[in-house]
């Protein structure tokens, strides 16, 4: 199913559609602030399951984030946050950034790997977080990528949904998406490390 929502005024039809699928253990692909996603419901393991293997990617050595609604919806899932790190985050969020965070016992054993992690998103999308607000919860999400060694990423969620129609339930179509991903920062210590360089510009937010 393709959908298309605008940013501007999401229609609330649409937004429940999409939560019931979720809930019913739904593949979604949606547009962020940087490339389109796929995700589910965090806590449906079957769904989660599945996307690992449509990346064709070991669930144990998979980088799913999470995106959330706000900054009070990280605490639930992470550690104890440094100042320093929480008000880089306050700056920079919502924003095109992933931030790599020490992961608590609510994070699902399914995503718990041995780094004990967890990367988190807020993503300036009207659209993405207004799902995340009505689920009530995280959910998880993985970079929609592109065979094609030019081109990464599909930014043409019609294009997207030619693809990934048998494979996933639902397809946002929230306009084009952007061709360079989130800029992922390691702040499980005080050194801020950036392990990936993409849309965002840390030193903007220093």
């Amino acid at each position: 199913m393709l959908l298309q929502i605008y940013p501007e005024n999401p229609n609330p039809k649409y937004i429940q559609t999409i939560i019931e699928c979720l809930n019913d253990g739904g593949i979604v692909i949606f547009p962020t602030d940087t490339v389109y996603g796929m995700g589910c419901d965090i806590f449906k393991h079957k769904a989660v399951e599945k996307i690992a293997s449509i990346k064709g990617i070991k669930l144990e050595k998979a980088n799913f984030s999470f995106i959330c609604y706000d900054l009070s919806h990280i605490s639930d899932y992470t550690k104890q946050i440094s100042n320093n790190a929480y008000k880089l985050m306050k700056k920079a969020l919502p924003g095109p950034f992933t931030f790599i965070l020490e992961s608590n016992n609510n994070v699902p054993k399914l995503f718990q790997s041995k780094k004990k992690t967890v990367g988190i998103r807020i993503p300036d999308n009207e659209i993405i977080r207004l799902i995340v607000k009505e689920l009530g919860h995280p959910i998880m999400s993985t970079s929609v990528h592109d065979e094609d060694e030019v081109i990464e990423y599909t930014t043409d969620p019609e294009l997207i949904h030619e693809k990934y129609a048998d494979l996933v339930d639902i397809v946002v179509d929230g306009g084009y998406g952007d061709n360079e991903a989130s800029t992922v920062v390691d702040c499980t210590n005080d050194e801020f490390e950036i392990i990936r360089q993409g849309k965002g510009i840390l030193e903007d937010y220093l």
